[in-house]
């Protein structure tokens, strides 16, 4: 086993995967049925691996290191405490927007409310809105996704999950909820953001993650645009609105937030001290 995960980690290392000991030790424990830890234990402890097991890895290997992405070779992506189910036609949750989620989680905490209002806008897999109604489980979350590709992981992830205080929506962020005007406490969104000019520089990103959950028009803030618009008529006064961004959008999109209305905006950074999100009150 430990010469098959050492030569697993030299063939992703070689394909430039940026973490191909976390990953090789990963796609092990994924064939095995072991988490992580329990593979590091077996590996320790000395095996093999069957030939049905080494073929399985074989070919697993092969699509990882042509950069199909991890989640969707495992079908799976962890999200805060969640396990989400994952693939082609949705994007893959990404560690800088567990940070996203707590400022929203914070938020909604901090209602007076005893069942305050969350949405969130665009939910693809359905990591943020999740979060949110599973950590703050007095509140009322709406989920909303218009993409007919990702709104089956947003479903599955749902029906998975059973958060009761949880309602997904299939509806355009732009119009949704309208029984809800005047109402919310706190909306959250991970818009698409790249510009079109602006190719991502990973593979994982560039080939397998969808377009219309990547790229935001010309200067990456048509959706924000709309999103600030929709928000503004959602939230009720002292409301928040919170947004996932590129690190070098923080002063547009204050302008465009301040140009709109919105009051006390602010930038919040992720763990590695870029810019991550953007915050405003109704």
């Amino acid at each position: 086993m430990r010469e098959v995960r050492d030569e697993l980690v030299r063939t992703l290392a070689a394909a430039g995967v940026p973490d191909p000991e976390v990953d090789a030790e990963l796609l092990m424990g994924h064939v095995l049925g072991l988490s992580r830890g329990g593979l590091q234990a077996r590996l320790v402890i000395g095996g093999g691996l069957s030939a049905a097991d080494a073929a399985e890895l074989a070919s697993l290997a092969e699509r990882r290191a042509r950069r199909e992405p991890l989640q969707h070779l495992t079908g799976r992506a962890a999200f805060r405490s969640l396990e989400l189910a994952v693939g082609p036609g949705v994007f893959v949750p990404r560690p800088e927007t567990e940070g996203v989620a707590q400022i929203g989680i914070d938020a909604l905490r901090a209602v007076a409310d005893p069942e305050p209002i969350g949405i969130d806008l665009g939910s693809g897999s359905g990591a943020i809105a999740l979060a949110l109604a599973t950590e703050v489980p007095h509140a009322k979350v709406w989920a909303v996704e218009n993409s007919p590709e990702a709104f089956p992981w947003t479903r599955r992830n749902v029906d998975e999950v059973g958060a009761p205080n949880l309602e997904l929506v299939f509806g355009d962020l732009a119009t949704a909820l309208p029984e809800l005007d005047g109402r919310v406490s706190v909306v959250v969104s991970n818009p698409p953001y790249i510009p079109l000019g602006a190719i991502p520089r990973d593979p994982e990103v560039r080939l397998y993650d969808p377009e219309r959950a990547l790229y935001g028009g010309a200067d990456g803030l048509d959706v924000v645009r709309v999103l600030s618009q929709r928000a503004r008529a959602l939230l009720r006064p002292g409301g928040m609105l919170v947004i996932e961004h590129g690190e070098a959008q923080s002063a547009d999109i204050a302008a465009l937030l301040e140009a709109d209305g919105w009051r006390a905006v602010a930038h919040h950074r992720d763990l590695t001290g870029r810019d991550r999100a953007t915050t405003a009150l109704r």
